[in-house]
C-alpha cells in the first residue's frame, strides 16, 4: 500500500474510530480536553508508523493502546504536580496490565454505551446550548470546526471558541463524568436529540470533502437514537427523531449515483429505497403520535418524511400536506431554513411563482447570506418559470458557496443546463 493510500486509510479509520476512542479515554482520564489530545497524539503516531508497518488488523484497538500509553507517560512526567494525576496513573498502569477492553463494551450504568455517555457529558447544563452541540459534534462525530460552523451557519472562529471554552468549563467546574439521573436526564434530553440529529445530518449530506454522504455518522446517530428510544419509551420526541432518521436513511442507496454523484429526491429510483427502514420509521412515527400531546419538531419532520416515503412516485407526493406541516413547524420552531423548505413545498403544491415569492422574502436574511441552498432553490424555481439566465447565475453562486465537491459538480451541471436553455 502506498503512503497516500495509507493516509486515506488512516483518515477513514479516524472517522470511524475517533468518537469511540475519545469516549473510552474520557472514561479513563475524566477530562474531555485531555482525552481529545491523547486521541490526536495516537492519530499522529498512526500517521508516522502505519505507512511503514501497515494498517493493523484492529486499528481501533491500536489507537486506544497508543493513547493509553501516552496517557501513562504524561501522568508519570507530571506525577508530583497533582494528586489526581498520581491516582489516575495507578489506575492506568493497572489497565495496561489487563487485556485490551472491547471498545464497544457497555459501561456499567443505565445508558450502557460510552458514546452516548459522552453526548450527555458534553450536553451538561453548565454549557450553553450552542457549546453543547458544537462540543458533541466535535467529539462524537469527529467533525472539524469548519464543518460544524457550516452546520450552524456561523463563522468558523466562533465555533472554535465555543469548543475551547466548553472543554475549559467542563474541567473548571469539575463536571462528573457520569450518566445523568432523574430530572437531570430529562432536562438534557432535548439538547441530546439536537446533537444526534445534527450528527446524522452531517453524515446524510456532508458539508465538505469529496463524498456526498458519510454513512458511519448516520449509523452512529441512528444507533444512539434507538438506544434512547429504549431507555425513554414514553418520550414522543425521541420516537419522532428515530422515525425521521430511519425514513431519511432509507433513501441512502438511492441518493448516490454510480460515480458517487448526488441524486436529488425527485430523481431517485424509489425501488432502491430501503423499505425495512421505512417500515421501522413509520412504526416509530405511529408510536410518537399515539403517545399524545402536540407534535414536536422531530415528529413533524418525521411526518413530512413519511409523506415522501408513502408516495410510490414523485407525482403522488402530497405536497399540500407537506407545506401545511412545514407551516406548523415554522410556528413551533421559527427558522429561515424551515421557511426555505416551506417555500419549496409551496412551490411544488401551488406553483413555482408562489414558492419564489416566499424565497425572495428570505434573501435579506443574514443567516442565509452564504447558504448555498438558498441560491439553489431560487435557481430551481426561476428555471421552472423560464428564467434560465438568472437561474444559471443562481446555480453558479450556489456552487461557489458549497464546500462539498460532489454537490458543486451537480450545481455547475444545472447551471450549464440553464445556460444552454437561455
Amino acid at each position: 500500500m502506498s503512503v497516500s493510500d495509507t493516509h486515506r486509510a488512516i483518515d477513514a479509520v479516524w472517522r470511524i474510530e475517533s468518537a469511540r476512542l475519545i469516549a473510552g479515554l474520557v472514561r479513563i482520564v475524566r477530562d474531555v480536553g485531555v482525552a481529545e489530545d491523547l486521541a490526536q497524539d495516537a492519530l499522529v503516531a498512526a500517521l508516522e508508523q502505519w505507512p511503514g508497518s501497515g494498517v493493523p488488523q484492529n486499528p481501533g484497538a491500536w489507537l486506544m493502546a497508543t493513547a493509553k500509553h501516552r496517557a501513562i507517560d504524561q501522568l508519570r512526567r507530571n506525577r508530583m504536580v497533582e494528586r489526581k494525576h498520581e491516582q489516575l496513573g495507578h489506575e492506568l498502569e493497572a489497565l495496561q496490565q489487563s487485556a485490551m477492553p472491547d471498545l464497544d463494551a457497555a459501561i456499567d450504568d443505565d445508558i450502557g454505551d460510552d458514546l452516548l455517555r459522552l453526548v450527555f457529558i458534553a450536553c451538561h447544563p453548565v454549557l450553553s446550548t450552542e457549546a453543547r452541540v458544537a462540543l458533541t459534534l466535535r467529539l462524537l462525530g469527529g467533525l472539524t470546526t469548519e464543518e460544524i460552523a457550516r452546520a450552524f451557519l456561523v463563522p468558523e472562529p466562533t465555533i472554535a471558541q465555543r469548543i475551547v471554552r466548553a472543554k475549559r468549563t467542563l474541567a473548571e467546574r469539575q463536571v462528573p463524568f457520569e450518566v445523568p439521573r432523574g430530572s437531570d436526564f430529562a432536562a438534557r434530553l432535548s439538547s441530546v436529540l439536537q446533537v444526534i440529529y445534527l450528527v446524522f445530518n452531517e453524515g446524510y449530506s456532508a458539508t465538505a470533502g469529496d463524498d456526498w454522504m458519510r454513512p458511519t455518522l448516520c449509523e452512529d446517530a441512528l444507533r444512539l437514537a434507538r438506544i434512547l428510544a429504549q431507555l425513554v419509551p414514553k418520550e414522543p420526541e425521541v420516537h419522532g427523531l428515530v422515525a425521521l432518521m430511519e425514513i431519511q436513511a432509507s433513501r441512502s442507496r438511492a441518493r448516490v449515483g454510480p460515480s458517487g454523484e448526488p441524486v436529488l429526491l425527485l430523481d431517485q429510483d424509489r425501488a432502491h429505497w430501503d423499505h425495512v427502514l421505512i417500515r421501522r420509521g413509520l412504526t416509530a412515527l405511529s408510536r410518537a403520535e399515539k403517545l399524545g400531546g402536540a407534535l414536536g419538531t422531530y415528529t413533524l419532520q418525521a411526518a413530512i418524511a413519511a409523506c415522501h416515503a408513502r408516495a410510490r412516485t414523485p407525482d403522488e407526493t402530497d405536497w399540500a400536506r407537506i407545506a401545511a406541516l412545514y407551516a406548523a413547524l415554522a410556528q413551533l420552531a421559527p427558522s429561515p431554513i424551515v421557511e426555505l423548505n416551506r417555500a419549496v413545498a409551496v412551490g411544488m403544491a401551488f406553483g413555482p411563482a408562489a414558492g419564489l415569492e416566499l424565497v425572495d422574502a428570505l434573501t435579506s436574511e443574514q443567516t442565509l447570506k452564504n447558504y448555498h441552498l438558498l441560491s439553489s432553490v431560487r435557481g430551481d424555481l426561476l428555471a421552472k418559470l423560464g428564467g434560465h439566465g438568472e437561474a444559471a447565475a443562481q446555480f453558479e453562486r450556489a456552487a461557489s458557496l458549497t464546500r462539498n465537491a460532489r454537490e458543486r459538480d451537480l450545481l455547475l451541471a444545472r447551471a450549464a443546463t440553464c445556460a444552454q436553455a437561455f
